[in-house]
């Protein structure tokens, strides 16, 4: 069955982990590293993403991220799946690579914007990579580095983190690292790596008037006004969806609708071929299946035959169609 869509919010702060399948190696030397920081180099600017904390793991990465118009979504399938590809590529290798979906967590940038920048960056130490808050410094794959002036990371949002310190920068970063140094050696925080609110049913009891079919495979740190928020948020989706899978709108039933529109066959949807009628039809049917129906890009790229890299760009070339045809379902 079909993964549905995260909660995926524009403009609210994550917590985004990822790791290694059955916790194997993700990065194998700098080459890897320094990969996936190209690729954040491009996709953190052009998905409109702000990055203010990071750190690379042997077998895991840490992430804060300021999600742009399009969600975090966009911007973690393309970064992962072309990492996996070069990946795999660099190192003659076959498979996945990363345990199940990324992890996210919607946090309360109000009360825990400081903490989690903290908690990611020690994760070195946590990690026993490193020991003092001077090899801290010098650790090259964090954001850390950064923070306190030693190293200059473009695509990374400093500013708006050492503004939490102060408005002075010499007395920011001053003020930053005496934060880091005062939790050198705190433990695991599990509300910052788990979230407070399990995304189950049993996870929702607490929340008034918010309908308890909208889940997630994530979880939301803050406060149950916070929580509510949030899930009000993307009921507007949610609800959507509910009113056109109502009116029997299924996968099969837009691919014939699609399909009839350019004249085509319903398999020229579903099977590969550069004609740009298909191309049309199926980055159109991209669109619709993810935002109506609420499809996850993995699962579509597996029913095209399509790489999820492929389809986050079908799925955008889609909307971009769907505006100029004023296409939308029938509700």
């Amino acid at each position: 069955m079909p993964r549905h869509a995260r909660i995926d919010a524009a403009g609210v702060l994550q917590h985004v982990m990822v790791r290694g399948i059955e916790r194997r190696s993700i990065f194998r030397d700098a080459g890897d590293r320094d990969d996936l920081i190209r690729r954040l180099s491009l996709l953190l600017p052009e998905t409109g993403t702000a990055c203010y904390a990071w750190v690379f793991m042997p077998n895991h990465a840490h992430f804060l991220l300021g999600s742009g118009q399009s969600g975090v979504a966009n911007l973690m399938g393309r970064l992962l799946t072309g990492y996996v590809v070069s990946f795999n590529r660099r190192h003659k290798r076959a498979g996945q690579l990363f345990q199940n979906r990324y992890k996210s967590i919607i946090c309360d940038a109000e009360g825990y914007f400081k903490e989690l920048v903290r908690y990611i960056h020690l994760n070195p130490v946590r990690g026993g990579i490193v020991k003092t808050i001077e090899d801290l410094d010098a650790f090259p794959y964090s954001g850390h580095g950064a923070l306190v002036g030693g190293t200059d990371i473009p695509w990374q949002d400093t500013n708006y983190v050492l503004r939490m310190f102060s408005g002075n920068e010499a007395r920011a970063r001053k003020a930053y690292r005496a934060y880091i140094e005062t939790a050198l050696h705190q433990g695991r925080l599990d509300d910052l790596s788990r979230g407070k609110l399990v995304s189950s049913l049993e996870g929702w009891t607490d929340i008034k008037g918010v309908d308890r079919r909208v889940k997630g495979d994530q979880r939301i740190l803050g406060d149950i006004d916070f929580v509510t928020r949030v899930l009000r948020q993307s009921e507007g989706a949610f609800e959507r969806r509910l009113i056109i899978r109502s009116k029997g709108y299924t996968i099969d039933v837009v691919i014939d609708i699609i399909a009839a529109m350019y004249g085509i066959a319903k398999n020229d949807i579903l099977s590969k071929g550069r004609h740009p009628r298909r191309v049309e039809a199926r980055s159109l049917f991209c669109y619709v299946a993810s935002r109506d129906l609420g499809i996850s890009v993995t699962d579509l790229a597996r029913l095209i035959g399509m790489t999820p890299s492929a389809v986050t760009c079908a799925v955008e070339r889609g909307k971009r169609i769907a505006i100029e045809k004023h296409f939308k379902l029938g509700y």
